[in-house]
């Protein structure tokens, strides 16, 4: 997929693949594979909701706020952490793969989930007495959305810094654990922000009182585990 398909552009500027999702999901599969160029480009409009392109002649803005889902291998042959097939790959061909998704990318990305292989046994198997399935799953984020709503007039994702730190106030031990979890892992402002956004979705999912509390910090810091 080239520059142009993703952001939009040519002579007469059109908008590309970032803004035909808008206010929809653009899915990225085999993330790694795409260029290092297109994949720096999507930092602008993931930060700021639009993309702008310019051209000698004109200059032109198109809307871009869409959900980033992309997926990829745990390194280039696919098998590395396998239990059923033997990882080929060496140490520093995992290592380039994997350096291909930038630090600052990466911060622009709330969840981070690595996705096991799932046996045959575990496809065929019937959902559990306390497997939730997909409309009691959907019933719980509608509810958690209506009271970030009711709350901020806005979802999680959107809160500003300024009604962040005044909907995800956090107690003094809350915040110096996070602080001291935070320093240890050298992470970025933005990525402070993006763990606070989860961790207040994870307290509304759950219900409850609604505070953020030191195990929805953990959890939402546990997703950003690339």
């Amino acid at each position: 997929m080239t520059l142009v398909t993703v952001i939009g552009g040519g002579s007469s500027p059109r908008p590309g693949e970032i803004s035909l999702a808008h206010n929809g999901v653009l899915f990225l599969d085999e993330l790694p594979e795409f260029s290092r160029h297109v994949l720096e480009v999507l930092r602008e409009p993931l930060e700021s909701g639009q993309i702008v392109i310019s051209r000698a002649a004109r200059q032109s803005t198109f809307p871009a706020e869409f959900q980033l889902v992309a997926a990829m291998n745990p390194c280039p042959c696919g098998y590395q952490g396998d239990p059923l097939h033997e990882c080929r790959c060496t140490p520093d061909q995992v290592a380039r793969y994997r350096a291909k998704i930038s630090g600052p990318l990466l911060d622009r990305i709330d969840l981070c989930v690595e996705v096991p292989r799932v046996s045959i046994a575990e496809l065929s198997a019937t959902r559990g007495p306390h497997d939730d399935d997909s409309t009691t799953v959907r019933k719980r984020v509608v509810a958690a959305r209506e009271k970030a709503l009711l709350r901020a007039g806005q979802p999680n994702a959107e809160l500003s810094v300024v009604n962040l730190e005044r909907d995800c106030a956090l107690p003094s031990a809350e915040r110096d654990w996070l602080e001291g979890a935070l320093d240890k892992l050298g992470a970025s402002a933005r990525a402070y922000h993006r763990i606070l956004r989860v961790a207040r979705t994870i307290a509304d999912l759950e219900g409850g009182s609604g505070c953020v509390e030191q195990v929805h910090l953990a959890e939402a810091m546990h997703y950003r585990r690339f």
